[in-house]
């Protein structure tokens, strides 16, 4: 099975720690997180992303304009709204949205 590559973004750096440590527990899945929009973007555009999960502490329009960024930089990239929940519910929301798309 391929890597799946996750970009995390968001602003309380406690849960984004968080995030990426549940991320990188399974094997076939690697992420690196910002709390920052501009070096999240900055990477972004320099490497193929699977994922983007946005966590809290985002402000709404930045989450917009950040997902429209993605969106036209990487078409098939998934956009994911995570804001909070076990790590089983974080896993079934990201392979629930793969599956939808066809990609697992």
């Amino acid at each position: 099975m391929k890597t799946l590559e996750f970009l995390l973004l968001g602003k309380n750096e406690a849960i984004l720690a968080i995030l990426l440590r549940l991320v990188n527990a399974y094997e076939d899945w690697n992420a690196v997180s910002f709390n920052n929009e501009a070096e999240a973007q900055e990477y972004f555009q320099h490497h193929k992303i699977d994922v983007v999960l946005l966590s809290s502490g985002i402000e709404d329009h930045i989450e917009k304009e950040f997902t429209l960024f993605c969106l036209k930089q990487q078409p098939d990239v998934e956009v994911i709204e995570h804001f909070g929940g076990g790590s089983g519910l974080l896993k079934s929301e990201i392979l629930h949205r793969l599956h939808l798309k066809g990609k697992i």
